[in-house]
C-alpha cells in the first residue's frame, strides 16, 4: 500500500466462538484483514469456514468473542447499536442474496427509503436516477413480487449505492439468480463499484467471481489461508 492509500476497513485478532450444546465452537480464529479504499475483496472457502460470519462482524452487524474492527477509522465496537447503525447508515451499503426488499414498498420506495431516512430532501429524484441507471427506469411503481429475481437485485443494488456508500458488503448477491441474470448484477457491481469508488468487500462461493475482485482472501476453518 503506498501512502496516497487509505485503509476504510481494519480487522485485527477476530475470534467467534458460540455455544454448540455443552461444547464451544469456534467459528473464527485470529482473522487479521486490512482493506484499502476503492478496493474490491473477495472472500472464498467452504461452506461452513466463517464467511458470512466474518462479513457480519465487519459490518458491525455480529460481534465477535475477540478482535477489534474499525470502519473509516472507527472502532465498531466502541460504538453502541445505535451509534453502530448511524455509522452504517452514513458509510455502509449491503446486498445480500436474498434481496430483503419491502414488499410493500415499490421500486422507487425501496431505493428512496435509506435516503429518506437520512433525511435527503431530494430522496425521490436520486432514487429515480439510480434506478434508471441499472436498467429499471420503467420499473419504478413496481413491487417486488412482480420483478424477476434479477429486477429484484438490481432494486437492492440501487438502494445499496444510494446513499454514496464509501464500503458496500455483498453476501453471496447472486447465490439466488440464473447464469444470465447474475452475470448482469454482477457487471453492475464492479460497474458501480469503479464509478462510484466504492470499496466493495463480497462473499462468493464462486471462483469466476472472485477471480473479478483485486484481491481474494481465502478462509479455511475459520482461518484465513492465503491471499
Amino acid at each position: 500500500m503506498n501512502n496516497n492509500e487509505k485503509t476504510i476497513l481494519s480487522a485485527r485478532g477476530i475470534g467467534k466462538t458460540v455455544k454448540s450444546g455443552s461444547n464451544d465452537l469456534v467459528i473464527l480464529r485470529e482473522i487479521d484483514l486490512s482493506v484499502t479504499a476503492g478496493d474490491a475483496v473477495a472472500v472464498v472457502g467452504a461452506s461452513g469456514s466463517g464467511k458470512s460470519t466474518l462479513l457480519a462482524i465487519l459490518a458491525g452487524l455480529d460481534t465477535p468473542t475477540a478482535g477489534t474492527v474499525e470502519v473509516d477509522g472507527a472502532d465498531l465496537f466502541a460504538l453502541d447499536e445505535d451509534a453502530r447503525a448511524e455509522l452504517r447508515g452514513r458509510l455502509v451499503g449491503f446486498v445480500f442474496q436474498s434481496f430483503q426488499l419491502l414488499p410493500s414498498l415499490s421500486a422507487l420506495e425501496n431505493v428512496m427509503l435509506p435516503l429518506e431516512l437520512a433525511g435527503r430532501a431530494d430522496a425521490e429524484t436520486v432514487s429515480s436516477e439510480i434506478l434508471s441507471r441499472v436498467g429499471l427506469g420503467e420499473r419504478l411503481s413496481h413491487y417486488p413480487k412482480h420483478l424477476s429475481g434479477g429486477e429484484q437485485q438490481r432494486v437492492a443494488l440501487a438502494r445499496a449505492f444510494s446513499v454514496r456508500p464509501k464500503l458496500l458488503f455483498a453476501d453471496e448477491p447472486t447465490g439466488s439468480l440464473d447464469a444470465e441474470a447474475g452475470k448482469s448484477v454482477i457487471d453492475l457491481v464492479f460497474e458501480l463499484n469503479r464509478s462510484f469508488g466504492t470499496t466493495l468487500v463480497m462473499v462468493t462461493h464462486d471462483e469466476h467471481l472472485a477471480q473479478r475482485c483485486r484481491r481474494i482472501v481465502r478462509l479455511v476453518a475459520g482461518r484465513i489461508a492465503a491471499e
